[in-house]
């Protein structure tokens, strides 16, 4: 009878580690992510990083570049995966990063992200909907923060990828002799342009969606999106750039994970994790607006990540589910 219970005790234990093993079939692997110097965007890629853990992976400490930069090293090799790549905005930097050759789009993280340009509310309801009106140089003016008589608009940092898109559109709508492209650093423009609302200031800015920005200055209460006259984009791109019957300029986008090849090969248990993860776009601006709101520490940040855990917990458990069944 001992000998039974050995035998089928050692039977138990060699059929509980294949079970064990795929729990964890990310062991023994280092991830090297990539991520932005926008602490903005820390959330979802740390949500990735604690599903990528839950896998048995381990988080090499990640390194931050701006986004071309960023494309430039995964493709060299330096990085195995970004979360923050956009597919159209970003679609020059993977290009010229190597492309497909090296390094894969997977998935759709983060569906109908929006890029464009606002003006506060008062200056659109008196007349000013279209970016293309800013010719006309008494209109411009009302934008005027430097006495230089031009619009100023508080744009889009190099390297970020908006700024070629804009640079086109100045010169494509014959807006130079009228609008100041501005390009310091964008939080210290948008802190500029919130205090000049808050006086009763006109503002001209671009931003995008998901980020705080728009939790501050709401879009339809304080601020209005302005549209376009048509569509032209650097290169000729073709694309869908109307969101609620507006022309804005730039391409309704998805923001999603480039990882390198090899190491999708490698790690189908991460391949399919970032094909299956989906994360609402109002739930990144909800996240941003608590930094905003002075919750900006690495730890807050981990447990807005913890948070959104709990509160997903089954669409987060899907994810882990397919993620080990692709590794059997």
């Amino acid at each position: 009878m001992k000998r039974l219970l050995t035998v089928g005790a050692f039977s138990l234990a060699l059929m509980a580690q294949p079970v064990l093993a795929n729990d964890k079939p990310g062991k023994g692997v280092t991830v090297r992510p990539m991520l932005p110097t926008q602490i903005e965007e820390f959330f979802q890629h740390r949500i990735l990083f604690r599903a990528l853990e839950d896998l048995g992976y381990t988080i090499a400490q990640p390194n931050e570049a701006e986004y071309q930069t960023i494309h430039v090293a995964i493709g060299a090799g330096d990085a195995d995966f970004t979360a923050v790549s956009w597919e159209t905005l970003h679609k020059g930097f993977f290009d010229e990063a190597g492309g497909t050759k090296v390094m894969s789009r997977v998935g759709n993280y983060i569906a109908g992200a929006l890029q464009g340009y606002l003006i506060d509310k008062a200056t659109y309801d008196s007349g000013v909907h279209d970016l293309s009106q800013l010719k006309d140089p008494v209109i411009a003016k009302k934008f005027d923060s430097d006495g230089d008589g031009k619009a100023d608009l508080a744009g889009c940092i190099p390297g970020w990828g908006c700024e070629r898109v804009i640079e086109h559109e100045l010169d494509e709508y014959k807006l130079r002799d009228t609008v100041t492209h501005n390009q310091g650093s964008y939080q210290a423009m948008m802190a500029d342009t919130i205090a000049r609302f808050k006086t009763g200031k006109p503002v001209l800015y671009y931003t995008w969606t998901p980020y705080w920005v728009s939790g501050v200055l709401v879009p339809g209460k304080d601020v209005e999106w302005l549209s376009v006259p048509y569509t032209s984009l650097p290169d000729g791109a073709k694309l869908n750039t109307e969101f609620n019957g507006k022309n804005l300029g730039f391409a309704v986008d998805n923001i999603g994970v480039v990882a390198r090849n090899d190491f999708l090969v490698k790690n189908p248990a991460a391949k399919k994790l970032f094909e299956v993860a989906k994360l609402d776009i109002n739930d990144i601006s909800a996240e941003n607006k608590l930094i905003t709101d002075g919750q900006k520490t690495s730890a807050d940040i981990d447990r807005h990540v913890a948070n959104w855990i709990k509160a997903n917990q089954a669409t987060y458990d899907s994810w882990l589910k397919s993620a080990r069944d692709a590794a059997k």
